[in-house]
């Protein structure tokens, strides 16, 4: 194979912006094992050529080294069947794609890693290869119904704190026994804000926003920490910015979406979509506390259902918490009256917020307060929601959340944490120092003194 030279292109050069493709799933040829393979090879071999994603996750390193050690020392001397252990280590954190290819679209090789490795785990789904314990890791709206009953949230955190615990789920699930496991609350967040169900308020608008959230609470959000969600609810409403949630909710479908299970975000897009329309109609914008969720609806799911006009709507009005907030101060519609300053914060940007494409938000708003210094760390933890937890994986997650630790260490910060709260107490569970994670919405709401 004759290698493509990198001819050392920068994104900043270029004057056209990164483009991407529809997702084209329903195409029989996107499940054809022949052109998929021919399609690995010719970009394996474009990134083999250029390698500046090689410090982003492992599997650009899986990708080198499989190179390095073939008789050719070419992509043409790998194995085919290794081109999976490549595909496996990709958890579709998109940076690259988002801030280190020169060659994605409209770039003449046209190259999109992630959707590319999207496409190999929809094939591998669709042939039956999808372990049974991954299918329960991503069944996240299964595993939030179970944690809502108080006995069985109970049982399942005393289970996993213990080390007989651990050593079953290790066994049984090839979950790593030193691995962080989330807790479950049975008293939810859709628990505690029943109430507002239904709720009619007026909202003032500016700029794009109309003044009213509904807040999408999130399958982790919702089971595992319910008092992010009750932090946004506090700040936003401090704001003068009415709080509903959805009758119902399901997930958002990106634990789906990444273990190339398509069908079923199909499922839970069909499931949300009816609901959250309704609500946009009602002049409610909606927000949500995970970059993931987010994400998904404001870039997967148009990419998945280009041709739906209730997919293009939810796009239009969802909003990370703090481009929503930021908008409003822009219009004059944020309070800045902080009354606790924070000190130094060191200040996770998670991959899932960052390929939004909306700007340093976060650290902005926190940099309005008073005697606040924000320091911001913009490399990915590694988690991914379960690529950390698993046996086969979670050593390379270590190594991938090792500089973002090292970063905190340095700073001796008075405050840690990402708009990720599961990549922040993977942060945190790597510093193993005792301290715990904050999530910018909690350091706001300790800001305002509410």
């Amino acid at each position: 194979m004759k290698r493509r030279t990198h001819d050392m292109t920068t994104r900043e050069g270029s004057l056209q912006a990164p483009t991407r493709h529809p997702i084209d799933w329903t195409n029989p040829k996107f499940f054809d094992a022949g052109d998929l393979f021919k399609e690995l090879e010719r970009v394996y071999d474009i990134c083999h050529g250029c390698r500046r994603c090689v410090s982003l996750c492992h599997a650009f390193p899986t990708l080198f080294d499989l190179v390095d050690g073939s008789d050719t020392l070419e992509v043409d001397g790998v194995a085919k069947e290794d081109y999976w252990r490549v595909v496996d280590h990709c958890y579709l954190c998109d940076l690259c794609f988002m801030t280190k290819c020169p060659y994605v679209p409209p770039h003449e090789w046209n190259l999109d890693f992630p959707h590319l490795m999207l496409r190999a785990k929809a094939l591998k789904h669709k042939q039956g290869k999808t372990r049974p314990r991954d299918k329960l890791l991503s069944n996240t709206d299964g595993i939030g119904s179970l944690a809502g009953i108080p006995v069985i949230s109970g049982v399942v955190n005393t289970v996993n704190r213990s080390g007989v615990g651990r050593k079953l789920l290790d066994a049984t699930l090839g979950v790593h026994p030193q691995a962080r496991v989330p807790e479950y609350h049975s008293n939810t967040l859709r628990k505690r804000l029943k109430g507002r169900v239904g709720r009619r308020s007026e909202g003032e608008a500016a700029g794009p926003t109309t003044g009213k959230v509904a807040l999408f609470t999130t399958c982790y959000n919702n089971v595992s920490e319910p008092d992010v969600g009750m932090d946004l609810v506090a700040v936003f409403e401090h704001n003068g910015i009415p709080v509903t949630i959805p009758s119902k909710e399901k997930c958002c479908g990106m634990p789906k979406l990444e273990l190339g299970n398509l069908k079923a975000v199909q499922k839970a897009k069909d499931a949300n979509l009816p609901i959250l329309e309704r609500l946009v109609d009602e002049g409610w914008d909606i927000v949500a506390p995970i970059p993931s969720c987010v994400l998904m609806f404001k870039q997967e799911l148009p990419l998945m259902f280009p041709n739906e006009d209730g997919i293009r709507k939810i796009k239009a009005h969802i909003y990370d918490p703090f481009e929503y907030l930021m908008l409003r101060h822009k219009h004059g519609k944020l309070s800045t009256e902080f009354t606790q300053p924070l000190g130094t914060v060191a200040y996770h940007a998670a991959c899932h917020q960052r390929v939004q494409n909306i700007g340093r938000k976060t650290h902005e708003l926190l940099s309005l307060i008073p005697d606040t210094k924000v320091e911001l760390i913009e490399r990915c933890s590694g988690h991914d929601g379960t690529y950390a937890v698993k046996k086969e994986f979670h050593e390379y997650s270590m190594k991938i959340v090792r500089p973002v630790t090292n970063q905190v260490k340095q700073l001796g910060a008075d405050h840690y944490g990402s708009d990720c709260p599961i990549a922040g107490q993977h942060i945190g569970h790597a510093l193993a120092d005792g301290s715990r994670p904050e999530h910018p919405l909690t350091l706001l709401r300790i800001a305002y003194g509410l």
